[in-house]
């Protein structure tokens, strides 16, 4: 069975830093992308930040120039570096593997921007 394994959320102000991981433990045959989902209260779950298996990236407009996602293949682990966060950066964050034919998810972890 396939977890993702979310780590790194917390509480920080308005400027600082953030490192999230996630680390996937099962087994994944082929994976397509992995990335970084957002849910804020009341909105919807939308794409912050994904980077290919060829390692090609796209990020939401409102995280360009701010955060950058990596992966390490060997350990099928995604990274999200955020800087210069906002406090509308506050939300909860989710690890995606895109598995061509399945989809997962990890927990969440909580990202509170202060002011």
């Amino acid at each position: 069975q396939v977890q993702l394994v979310e780590s790194g959320g917390g509480l920080v102000q308005a400027g600082g830093s953030l490192r999230l991981s996630c680390t996937a433990s099962g087994s994944i045959y082929s994976i397509n992308a992995m990335g970084w989902y957002r849910q804020a209260p009341g909105k919807q779950r939308n794409l912050v930040a994904r980077i290919t298996s060829s390692g090609r990236t796209n990020y939401a407009d409102s995280v360009k120039g701010r955060f950058t996602v990596s992966r390490d293949n060997a350990r099928t682990a995604v990274y999200l570096q955020m800087n210069s966060l906002k406090l509308e950066d506050t939300a909860v964050y989710y690890c995606n593997v895109d598995a061509f034919l399945n989809d997962y998810w990890g927990q969440g972890t909580q990202v509170t921007v202060s002011s």
